[in-house]
C-alpha cells in the first residue's frame, strides 16, 4: 500500500499508524520524495510504499508451490498448525505423487521447507510437510510395529533389526519403546540406510538377531529358480549321478561332515 506525506518520515509514520504495524515488520519503498525549492523549501509530497514482511513459513509456503509447479505435479500448499508448530500441508490431486514411497517425498519437501522458513533464525524453528494426515497414519502404524516387534525380541531373546529408516521414522520407534520394561532400543548403519534395532534386556548372547526388514521372497524364489527345495542340491538334481556304492557308503566324507555340523550353528 502506498502512503502519502510532507516528508518520507511522516509518510512512513501515517503508513505504519494505519496498518497498526512496527517499522521491522514491514518493508518500506520510497516511491518519490519531495524536492528542496528557493530558499529549501519543500516542493511536491512524499509517497512510499508500504509492504508486510512474509513470515519464513510464508515463504516456504510459497517456495513449495514453486517447486510443485516445476514438478508438474497437481497439488498447491496450504498453511495450518500455529505460529510454533507450522504445518504446511499439501492439497494433491494424486497424493501419491506428492507423498511417495513410505513419504520420501514429503521428507524431501520438508526439509526444502524448514530450510527457507529459517533463514536468518537464531533458533531452529521446524516446518511439517504433510498430505491427508499421512504423517499422523504413519505414525500410527509404526507405534503398532514397534509394541509387536517389542514382544517377538522379548520372546525370543533376539535382537530384531528393522529396516532403514527416516530420522523422524526412528524417532517414533524409539519414543514408542522408551518406556519398555523389556527391551531397550539403538540405531546403527548409516545414512541413508540407518535402522533401529530393539534389543531385549534379557538376551541371549548365542543368538543370531533377527532381520524383521528382510525380503523373505529372494530366497524362496532362489529355490524356486533351482528347481524347488533345496535348490540344485534337491531330489531331482541327483537323478542323473551316479549311484552310490556301499564301498562309497563306507568311506567318510569331510566335506559331508562338515555340512551336518553347519545345521547345529
Amino acid at each position: 500500500m502506498q502512503f502519502t506525506g510532507k516528508t518520507v518520515a511522516e509518510a512512513t509514520e501515517e503508513g505504519l499508524k494505519e496498518l497498526n504495524l512496527k517499522e521491522e515488520d514491514v518493508i518500506i519503498t520510497v516511491i518519490e520524495e519531495p524536492t528542496k525549492g528557493l530558499f529549501g523549501k519543500l516542493k511536491g509530497k512524499a509517497v512510499v510504499e508500504i509492504e508486510v514482511k512474509k513470515s519464513g513459513v510464508e515463504s516456504a509456503k510459497n517456495f513449495i508451490d514453486d517447486v510443485l509447479k516445476i514438478l508438474d505435479i497437481n497439488a498447491k500448499a496450504e498453511l495450518s498448525g500455529t505460529e510454533e508448530a507450522p504445518v504446511i500441508n499439501l492439497i494433491a490431486e494424486k497424493t501419491q505423487e506428492v507423498i511417495g514411497y513410505r513419504g520420501e517425498v514429503l521428507d524431501a519437501l520438508q526439509t526444502l521447507a524448514g530450510a527457507i522458513a529459517n533463514i536468518g533464525n537464531e533458533k531452529y524453528k521446524k516446518v511439517v510437510v504433510d498430505c491427508e494426515n499421512y504423517r499422523g497414519r504413519r505414525e500410527d502404524t509404526l507405534i503398532s510395529l514397534a509394541h509387536k516387534l517389542e514382544a517377538k525380541a522379548t520372546d525370543m531373546r533376539r535382537e530384531v533389526i528393522l529396516e532403514p529408516m527416516s530420522p523422524f521414522e526412528r524417532r517414533i520407534i524409539h519414543t514408542a519403546l522408551a518406556e519398555s520394561t523389556t527391551v531397550t532400543t539403538r540405531s546403527d548403519g548409516k545414512e541413508p540406510q540407518r535402522y533401529v534395532v530393539i534389543v531385549p534386556n534379557d538376551k541371549d548372547e548365542f543368538s543370531k538377531p533377527y532381520n524383521a526388514g528382510r525380503n523373505n521372497n529372494n530366497g524362496r524364489r532362489g529355490k524356486e529358480r533351482n528347481g524347488g527345495r533345496g535348490g540344485k542340491f534337491n531330489r531331482g538334481a541327483r537323478r542323473d549321478k551316479k549311484p552310490v556304492t556301499d564301498e562309497k557308503r563306507k568311506t567318510p566324507s569331510m566335506f559331508g561332515t562338515f555340512l551336518g555340523n553347519s545345521k547345529d550353528i
